[in-house]
């Protein structure tokens, strides 16, 4: 996920050590000065993300220097879960299901290879019209 991240435009993070992470699994600077750190939860799970994982994760980072973080799963939230991040007054939790992460991935050629790359070209008729008239 750190890679997806950085081709979007944030700066070089670090992963967690495998293990207790304590509710984080990735920091990444949000700019090249390293001044501001978003915090990254990653699941690959089968079942939906409810609200009580977004709520540990808020709590993981009520502590550190900034309450900016990203909760990616392979999967979906659910409606209630969606709900809590969008409300959270201390916090600001961006939330990435799979389907808008493969859309991601794809954007920035990040986990995928392109297979064939098809280019149709139809002709423009009003660039003849100019020399015609």
């Amino acid at each position: 996920m750190k890679n997806l991240l950085v081709k979007m435009g944030y700066a070089e993070g670090t992963l967690t050590k495998d293990g207790a992470d304590g509710g984080i699994d990735g920091i990444i600077n949000e700019d090249e000065l390293r001044i501001s750190k978003i915090y990254i939860q990653a699941k690959h799970w089968q079942g939906n993300i409810t609200r009580p994982e977004l709520n540990k994760f808020a709590g993981a980072i009520l502590d550190k220097q900034t309450k900016k973080g990203v909760f990616i799963t392979t999967s979906k939230f659910t409606k209630d879960a969606e709900h809590y991040a969008k409300n959270l007054q201390d916090h600001s939790i961006a939330l990435i299901d799979g389907e808008r992460l493969a859309e991601l991935m794809i954007k920035y050629k990040v986990g995928v290879q392109v297979r064939q790359n098809i280019e149709i070209c139809e002709v423009d008729k009003d660039f003849f019209d100019e020399f015609m008239e």
